[in-house]
Parts: structure tokens; C-alpha cells; sequence
């Protein structure tokens, strides 16, 4: 009986017959060569299945020169090996990231909920406060964002107090009738009148 281990020429996987004869005669060569670097069953058995898939994969590429085909499929299973080692590594560094966080509690979605509903609301402000005009944006902006009086918003604006004080309220108006809540109204300033 010859040896399947010493016989020369490509390994014929292009037919079902050829491939099975081929995997019948190196199953046991290749799932030795695994169980002696894996130590759960099922993962053996898969990759040996995934060395045989390899194989048929890359037939076309076999070298008879360079030396029998169980040396070439041992070659295949190291590759095989490794990239199932480095899938390993890379789940396991993300085990290990993910484990420095805490699942969120019932308070911490309640918060991120309330924080997502001030955000939406906080866009649809911003939508229409770029809808106002310039003038009135200014105005707003002044006051209620930088928190200049009425006063000094007008200096920084070259126009009257008054003019400053009418953009305000169309300004807030404009907002209201577009549905919006009442921007807040900055703090009173105590302008002093000389």
C-alpha cells in the first residue's frame, strides 16, 4: 500500500470524487496537526473543516516541486491558525475595551433621553433663529446670547437703544408665532441714567 502522504502530483479537488478521496486521505494528518495547537473540539473541527476550504481554494496553486501535499496542507493550517489566533486577539481586545464600561441604568437613559429632547428642541430654535433677519438676529444675539444691555448692544450696533429694544421684541415674537418656547430673557440690567 503506498503512502498518501509521499504521493506526487497536484491534488485533484476539482470533483467531488477527487476531493473527497483527497480529504479522506489527509483528514486525520491535518486534524492532528490542529488538536495539537487548539484545545476545544469544536474549534479543531472547524478549522480543520476551514483548512480544507483553504485548500480547495487555492489547488490551482500547488507546487509538487516544493513537496507533498500534506506539507502543503500543513502550511495551509498554519495560516488557517494564525488568522483564527489574530480573530482571537482582536475579540479579545474588544472584550477588553468594551469591559471599562458600565451598562447604562434606568437613570442614565433617563437623562440621555432628557439631554436628546434639549437638543432637538435646541435645533428647532436654532432653525428659527436663522430664518430672522439680520437685523433682528443681531439684536438677539447681542442681548440674549453675549448678555450686553439693550444699551450697549445698540453702541456695538450703531443704532438707537429704542431701535435695539423694538428688534428685541420682534425678535421674541417672530420666534413665538413660529412655535417656538420663549427665549430667555437675559438678566435686568440697572442702566445707569446721567
Amino acid at each position: 500500500m503506498r503512502n498518501p502522504s509521499r504521493e506526487a502530483g497536484p491534488p485533484d479537488l476539482t470533483t467531488p470524487e477527487g476531493f473527497g478521496r483527497f480529504y479522506e486521505e489527509h483528514v486525520d494528518a491535518v486534524l492532528g496537526f490542529v488538536t495539537r495547537r487548539v484545545c476545544d473540539p469544536h474549534v479543531a473541527a472547524d478549522l480543520t473543516a476551514d483548512v480544507f476550504l483553504a485548500a480547495m481554494g487555492s489547488a490551482g496553486g500547488y507546487r509538487p516541486d516544493r513537496g507533498v501535499p500534506v506539507a502543503w496542507l500543513f502550511g495551509i493550517a498554519r495560516n488557517v491558525l494564525s488568522g483564527h489566533a489574530r480573530g482571537l486577539a482582536r475579540e479579545s481586545g474588544a472584550l477588553a475595551r468594551l469591559s471599562g464600561r458600565r451598562l447604562l441604568d434606568e437613570e442614565d437613559v433617563a437623562a440621555l433621553e432628557e439631554r436628546i429632547d434639549a437638543e432637538r428642541a435646541f435645533r428647532a430654535v436654532a432653525e428659527r433663529h436663522a430664518a430672522l433677519s439680520e437685523p433682528l438676529r443681531a439684536a438677539l444675539d447681542l442681548v440674549v446670547v453675549d448678555g450686553l444691555t439693550p444699551a450697549e448692544a445698540a453702541q456695538a450696533l450703531g443704532v438707537t437703544t429704542t431701535t435695539v429694544r423694538v428688534r428685541l421684541h420682534r425678535a421674541r415674537r417672530a420666534l413665538r408665532a413660529t412655535g417656538s418656547a420663549p427665549l430667555p430673557t437675559p438678566e435686568p440690567h440697572l442702566e445707569v441714567v446721567r
